[in-house]
């Protein structure tokens, strides 16, 4: 429900603040003196583009406000979550246009983008203006009518689920097969790859080694001159270093008596001859094993090349890496044998859910069918009631592939003139038809579904009498669970409104400025008879301003 809106530096209207009732709410007055204004108003905060030119005032930004308390929430939150707003039992929302020209929108004073605010607006007011025919020129809104009076709301639902889960199962069968494709033109050659690196068979940091034993084949024989000569200065030169540290114990030996001390350093000295006995033992072995092999250090070359090779064609620089490469081709190769498997099995579940979304859209297009042809019955009476004898409307429903809507592509479909040919409504239909028309469908959906805020600029357009007291009659009864706002012309129209606001002109310092104010009960009789029999009306005409608006 739209509770409030206010307008402030808007074309010729300075300020203005509207506080609507629940039910039907009327807007009347002289033509020119600004109802339009007021739905231009209004749809700056349902998201449209606005320029600098809408400012009154030059200097100054214009702000429009409108205070909404929705009905349902529900489907509200959930868009709040998505968008990260914060959810309130009022919503406030306000669009500003700077003197500057730039344009911003904030929902209870949070900035959001306009494609956001047009998501927002949708489950807050349904906004129809002549000539507007973007809701007939959708097939899903026609779909969302039908499938309202087919009660289908929630099968769709149910449906749509699993359409979509048939769209990502078959997204992912393509993207295995093309995958299965791509690996199959690369699996010779991934082949080769793979059994060259396991001829090798290398093992962890091989290549590594390997160098360093070719390093120290390189140098072995000034290798095994350093260890000899080692090993003869500590143990057969003429004068051995393990010798001459014997010899130091035994002097200290001799003395050890006389100090306590020089025991302690004896004792270490002769650890340090052990130790240099054992290190002699160990470099005599070491000197003694170490021989050099031409034939092992030639193989070795050999594997070595062949793995400097293989890391360069690779682009790698260790025995590691190469070993990774080694198990992602095998890998690769093994993928290729179970690909069959696992894209046999995607095929099959796409067959089951394809099979599911059928027989679920077979159930929802039978529903469609039976309730189509009353629908399109009591929306011809509605259109005869509402001044359109001549009128014809009809719904078309064609098998189609199975796509979001099931297997039913939906038009509605329009005669004016009871010619037999009809056509979608949008192509056909005048502005003043297409308005009477929506009231007639709105009307028929309108216990199915939880509408928004439904505003009517001057459907009356093209009828009086009869024509005039009838629409008038269906807007009240659909203003009895909706809020409803119609610009209207006509009196029978009026006459049938809970609230009745009259757009006015009037002159402040040679400036004409747009006003609006809500009526009293007696300036509504007054109103009213004004529209029966112009600007001073008779008190005949007032009489019958009084029935209209008892009836």
């Amino acid at each position: 429900m739209l509770q409030k809106l206010h307008i402030q530096n808007f074309l010729i209207i300075e300020q203005m603040s509207i506080d609507f009732s629940a039910g039907l709410n009327i807007i009347t007055g002289e033509t020119g003196a600004g109802k339009s204004i007021l739905m231009d108003a209004l749809n700056l905060i349902l998201g449209a583009r606005a320029d600098r030119g809408v400012l009154a005032d030059k200097n100054n930004k214009c702000i429009i406000e409108g205070e909404f308390k929705p009905s349902n929430s529900e489907y509200l939150q959930i868009l709040f979550e998505e968008m990260d707003l914060d959810f309130q039992e009022e919503i406030i929302i306000r669009r500003e246009i700077s003197a500057q020209g730039k344009s911003r929108a904030f929902v209870n004073d949070t900035p959001i983008l306009l494609p956001q605010l047009k998501q927002i607006a949708i489950l807050l007011v349904d906004l129809h203006q002549q000539f507007d025919t973007l809701e007939l020129e959708d097939n899903t809104y026609q779909l969302m009518m039908l499938d309202a009076m087919a009660e289908n709301r929630q099968d769709y639902k149910q449906y749509l689920k699993d359409y979509n889960n048939y769209l990502s199962i078959s997204k992912e069968l393509d993207e295995l097969q093309k995958k299965q494709k791509l690996d199959q033109e690369t699996a010779a050659y991934n082949k080769y790859l793979y059994e060259e690196l396991e001829e090798l068979n290398f093992k962890e940091n091989e290549l590594e080694q390997i160098e360093e034993e070719i390093k120290l084949a390189t140098n072995i024989e000034s290798i095994k001159t350093s260890l000899a000569n080692c090993y003869q200065a500590i143990a057969e030169n003429e004068n051995p270093l393990e010798q001459q540290i014997k010899s130091l114990c035994q002097q200290l030996q001799s003395i050890s008596k006389f100090h306590s001390n020089i025991e302690s350093v004896n004792n270490r000295l002769q650890s340090l001859q052990i130790e240099l006995s054992d290190i002699a033992e160990e470099i005599n072995q070491l000197n003694n094993h170490m021989q050099y092999d031409a034939e092992k250090i030639e193989k070795l070359n050999a594997r070595m090349e062949a793995g400097f090779g293989l890391q360069k064609k690779h682009q790698v620089r260790s025995t590691s890496e190469l070993l990774n490469i080694m198990h992602a081709l095998k890998i690769k190769l093994e993928g290729i044998e179970d690909a069959d498997n696992l894209i046999e099995s995607k095929r099959q579940q796409q067959v089951i859910v394809h099979d599911l979304c059928i027989e679920q859209a077979k159930s929802m297009s039978k529903k469609r069918k039976n309730v189509a042809g009353s629908f399109i019955k009591k929306a011809n009476e509605l259109l005869k009631q509402v001044g359109m004898p001549n009128a014809s409307f009809n719904i078309e429903i064609k098998p189609t592939e199975l796509c979001s809507e099931g297997i039913d592509s939906i038009s509605f479909q329009f005669d004016a003139n009871k010619t037999g040919k009809f056509e979608p409504v949008y192509k056909v239909a005048s502005g003043g038809e297409l308005s009477r028309l929506m009231l007639c469908l709105k009307y028929l959906i309108a216990k199915k579904l939880d509408l928004p805020t439904l505003i009517f600029d001057e459907i009356d357009s093209g009828i009086s009498g009869e024509a005039a007291k009838q629409v008038g009659i269906i807007l009240k009864q659909l203003a009895e669970g909706h809020q409803l706002i119609a610009i209207t012309h006509q009196p029978q129209i009026a006459a049938k409104g809970d609230s009745h606001y009259f757009v006015y002109k009037h002159k402040e310092k040679n400036v004409i400025k747009t006003n609006i104010k809500q009526l009293s009960k007696e300036e509504r009789i007054f109103s009213i008879a004004q529209m029966l029999h112009g600007d001073q009306p008779s008190d005949a005409a007032l009489n019958i301003a009084k029935e209209m608006m008892q009836k």
